[in-house]
C-alpha cells in the first residue's frame, strides 16, 4: 500500500481519497487488513487522529470495517471499478501529464464534460 501526502488538501482527505482509490482499483482487496491507525500515522508522519478520521469516513462510506481485535479491513462489500474505467483513468493521467496539467486541472476538465 503506497500513500503519499502532497499538495494543498488536508492530510485526512488525501489519506481517505487515496485509500478509496486503492480499494476501487482493486489494489486493496476485500477483507484485506490495513495498517493500524498508529502504524499508518507513523509511516506518514501525521497524528493518529488524522488517520483515524480518514478510517472513520471510509467506514461510514461502507468501504472499511473495524472490529476490536481484528483491526481495520477492507469491507467485503467494497466494489472495484471496471477495467475499462480504470484504463480510461490511466489514459487521462498520461494525457494530462503530457499536457502539463495538474490533478485539479484534469478534474475540472472531467467535470466539465461529465454527463449525469
Amino acid at each position: 500500500m503506497n500513500i503519499t501526502l502532497a499538495g494543498a488538501a488536508p492530510p485526512t482527505e488525501q489519506i481517505r481519497d487515496q485509500l478509496r482509490g486503492l480499494i476501487a482499483s482493486g489494489q486493496l482487496a476485500a477483507d484485506q487488513r490495513l495498517p493500524s491507525v498508529r502504524q499508518l500515522a507513523a509511516d506518514l508522519g501525521v497524528a493518529p487522529g488524522t488517520v483515524a478520521k480518514a478510517y472513520r469516513a471510509l467506514e461510514a462510506d461502507g468501504l472499511l470495517d473495524t472490529r476490536i481485535g481484528a483491526g481495520t479491513r477492507v469491507a467485503t462489500t467494497a466494489t472495484t471499478i471496471s477495467r475499462a474505467v480504470l484504463d480510461a483513468a490511466h489514459r487521462l493521467n498520461s494525457a494530462s501529464t503530457e499536457a502539463d496539467l495538474d490533478l485539479d486541472e484534469a478534474i475540472r476538465v472531467l467535470r466539465a464534460i461529465w454527463r449525469d
